[in-house]
């Protein structure tokens, strides 16, 4: 495919992408760009983005991206648990859960968790889905399941997890014409970038 087919391509799947994208789409911009500012209305915004996401891989995908959608109901229910500890002070002027990096300990949970889900997934989509893109799809969840459970925590590897996941995130929505979230993507990449930078800029400031 020419890049001038794959740009006619892009620009007529805009054109028909439906509402729930859009507003997904939208939601979860906010989201991510009020997590680069480490402002709790990354949760709220969030939890919108994400169950209209899981409604549109699960009902508007063909075949449906199974991964996806039951990640972002995993997504919703980490959000929750997030909002929760971002919200908690040990007094009043300092956060139980301060922007931080992960002890080698935590790292290393991290790490795990990410591998064992990426196997259970991939497992789970070969054997009882009709999934065309297991590795890629089981992928994107593994690494966006860690992510979520560091920005939990606050920690600044949730950035790194973030960046990976983009960077697989953005060819599978593109072959499953899902052009709109393909952009999405590429936004979130460059913003979870600059959510890293951010981040370690800011835990230098706090810490001085």
């Amino acid at each position: 495919m020419s890049v001038q087919e794959i740009v006619n391509t892009f620009l007529a799947n805009i054109k028909e992408t439906r509402w729930p994208e859009w507003a997904s789409t939208i939601a979860q911009l906010a989201s991510v760009w009020y997590a680069r500012l480490n402002n709790v209305w990354v949760y709220p915004t969030g939890i919108v983005g994400v169950l209209l996401a899981a409604y549109v891989y699960l009902f508007m995908a063909h075949p449906p991206l199974y991964a996806d959608s039951i990640l972002n109901i995993y997504y919703f229910i980490m959000s929750v648990y997030g909002w929760y500890n971002w919200v908690q002070k040990k007094d009043e002027s300092h956060l139980t859960y301060p922007i931080s990096w992960c002890s080698k300990k935590e790292l290393l949970i991290g790490i795990g968790f990410f591998l064992a889900s990426w196997a259970g997934i991939y497992i789970l989509l070969i054997e009882v889905t009709n999934s065309n893109t297991p590795i890629l799809d089981s992928l994107v969840s593994s690494s966006a399941i860690t992510a979520m459970w560091w920005m939990a925590k606050r920690k600044i590897e949730n950035w790194i997890a973030w960046i990976f996941s983009n960077l697989v995130a953005i060819p599978l929505n593109f072959y499953k014409g899902f052009m709109l979230f393909t952009l999405m993507y590429v936004v979130f990449l460059v913003l979870a970038w600059m959510g890293y930078t951010l981040w370690k800029k800011k835990m230098i400031y706090e810490a001085s």
